[in-house]
Parts: C-alpha cells; structure tokens; sequence
C-alpha cells in the first residue's frame, strides 16, 4: 500500500501511476479496506484544509469523470458517517446532495478500479488550502434555531415563486413572479436586520460557496456578485477553482444562492432562444453571442436588482432600520476583509457582440424585480 500511494500520489507521470494501480491489483481483497481507510483520511485533509463536500465534488467533476465523482462521494459519506448528526448546519444539505456511491459499482477488473481511485486520491492529495468558511466536523459550531415545521415560509414562498418564474414559458409572467420573489428576499432581510437589533441576537457574518461553472465563467461571477450585492453580502471570485465565496448573515446567503440559481437558469433559456433566432437569420458566432448576451444580462439584472433593492428600503424605512442595516453592512465587510485581505479587481473582456448585449440587455429587462414595474394582468 505503502509503496503504490507513495509512487502514484507524488510523482506526475503516468507510469507511476500505473505502477502503483498494478501494485494494488495485486493485492489481497482484504487491501480494500484500508485503501478506502486512506481515502477517507485524504477526505479529512481536505476538509482541514477549508473544503466542504460540494467543493470536493465539484473539482472532481470538473478535472476528472463521473465515475471518479462517485467514488469521491462514497469517501465522502463514509468519513462524514462517523459524525452523525454532529455537523456544522451547512453540510447536511450537501451531503443530502451527493451523487450515488460508486463503492458497489466497480469496472470488470481490479487494475481499472485501481487506476481510477489513484487518479482520485491523486487529486484529493494536491487540493490547496481555500479559506474556510465554517468549522469542519468534529469542532465546535453554533446551531441555528429550526422553524418549527423546517425552513422559514418565506424562504418556501421564495423558492415557489422562482420555480414558477423558471418553468412558464410566458416573460411577463416570468418577470412578476421573480420580482415578487426578489421583493420578499429584501423585506425577509429587513425583518431579520431590525429584529436581530432590537433582541440583541448575537448575530454575525458567515461564508458560503457558490459554483461558477465554465462555459462563460468571467459573466456568471459578475451576475453572482451583482446578486450578492443586491442582497447586502459581498463576493469573491477564485476563477482558478471554479467558485465564489459569498459573505454575508445566513437568511441573505440564502436568498442570494436562490436568486442567483434561478436568474441563471432564467437567462440561459432566453439566451438559448435568442441565439436560435440569430442562427436562423444565418449567423454562426455562437460563442461571442453567448460571451455579450450573458455579461449584459450580468450587468442590467445588477442595476435593477440595486434600484429593487433600494425601494424596499425606502418604502420600510423606520426608526430601527438604517443603524441596523449599517451595523450589518459594516460587520459584513470586515468579515470579508479578514477572509479575503489580498483580493485585486481585474478588469473583464468586454463584450464583442452588438447583437448579443442588445439581447442580453432586453433579457435583464424581461426579469426585472420590481413589482412597481410591471404592468398587466398574468397570462391565463
């Protein structure tokens, strides 16, 4: 075992890492056991070294295979088990989220099997340190108060009205609904600021991260933050790694991992449209169409969900809430600034596509968030 890990995990060549898989082809059945054993201390690693279950999941997806994303998930279930329910609040919902555990579903050989799991640990083994954001298992957390029957009902109403937003095929009805749902996000934060003020509830900053996935990454992260932004949290984009950690108090990063969710899906199925359209009038630059559509939807869904976002606030506006919500604005941007003191703004590719950003533009305007906007009846 000793000698297939060490050979196969540190060298960067192939044939290392064949050696290493006949080595454990070779080996006793009885070798299994400890070959997971090994894997799930690599999980461990990880896990100290600030990942989370979805984290780890997501790179695996993103620079191997599915099979190695099962596997990577079974590790993951077997170390997290030992725990039980003992974990910090974030991780149930993620470990809820795995994918099947390939444990039972191996290839026809014991070489092939072998080579996989290297491949994996080989990975596991060379994750950098990311900067945490919450206990790993077996530390200390604070437990959040449950609803009485789960999640808050405004959350529930919020998640109703996106999925509505995302399956109706009519863009009036799919704008009323997103801005009501934006609508409740804002109030839901208000209630919670003034509250949290007036009870004197310890109350502070935590972190979450958030895919951004390729194709078109350099405009998601900026719909990302524009949505973070919007809802009193800040972003922070690590495009080597493939996500955003977003800062802020927990309903918030709630409402921004939904609405960011939801506008994505919501403008990827306009895009997709428009660029069946351009296509048709017998166009083929498909990618810079999808680059500009995709940053201009970014950056008009920004300004409007600012401008929503600002009316709420007006239109609540009280004795409790402007201290309330600085207290939280300034506590919010210190936690960043502890978890992120080296960050840079870098300046992004501009659009290249006239046609694109004119669609894209008119697509943020079709998912506008303020009620005030709207006009009409729904469609029947």
């Amino acid at each position: 075992m000793e000698r297939a890990l060490g050979g196969a995990l540190y060298a960067d060549d192939d044939d290392a890492l064949d050696t290493g898989a006949s080595l454990l082809a070779a080996a006793p059945p009885e070798a299994d056991a400890e070959l997971v054993r090994r894997g799930e201390e690599f999980v461990r690693r990880a896990w100290e070294r600030g990942w989370q279950p979805a984290d780890v999941v997501r790179i695996v997806r993103r620079d191997l295979d599915e099979r190695h994303v099962e596997l990577a998930a079974g590790l993951i279930a077997g170390e997290t088990r030992r725990y039980g329910d003992d974990l910090p609040p974030r991780w149930r919902a993620q470990l809820d989220e795995l994918p099947g555990a390939g444990r039972g579903r191996r290839p026809a050989d014991r070489f092939s099997h072998a080579t996989a799991v290297l491949r994996l640990y080989r990975l596991l083994v060379r994750l950098p340190s990311v900067e945490p954001v919450g206990p790993v298992p077996g530390e200390p957390f604070h437990r959040r108060s449950a609803a009485p029957h789960g999640e808050p009902r405004t959350l529930t109403r919020i998640r109703a009205l996106l999925a509505k937003a995302e399956a109706t095929g009519y863009p009036e009805e799919a704008e009323a609904l997103t801005a009501k749902a934006q609508e409740l996000m804002a109030r839901h934060s208000i209630d919670e600021a003034v509250l949290a003020s007036r009870t004197h509830r310890a109350d502070v900053p935590v972190a979450c991260r958030i895919g951004v996935d390729a194709p078109y990454e350099t405009a998601k992260a900026i719909l990302l933050d524009a949505v973070a932004s919007a809802n009193r949290c800040r972003a922070v984009w690590n495009s080597g790694l493939g996500f955003s950690t977003v800062v802020g108090f927990d309903a918030d990063l709630e409402a921004v991992e939904l609405l960011y969710t939801s506008l994505l899906v919501q403008g990827t199925t306009v895009m997709t449209r428009a660029e069946a359209s351009q296509r048709a009038g017998g166009r083929r630059r498909t990618k810079t169409f999808r680059q500009s559509f995709l940053l201009a939807y970014a950056h008009r869904i920004g300004d409007r969900l600012a401008r929503a976002t600002s009316h709420v606030a007006e239109d609540a506006a009280g004795g409790d809430l402007l201290p309330a919500l600085a207290a939280r604005d300034v506590a919010v941007a210190d936690q960043a600034e502890r978890l992120f003191p080296d960050t840079v703004r870098t300046r992004v590719r501009g659009a290249t596509d006239a046609a694109g950003w004119h669609d894209g533009t008119r697509a943020a305007d079709d998912a506008r968030m303020r009620p005030r906007d709207h006009r009409g009846e729904l469609p029947k």
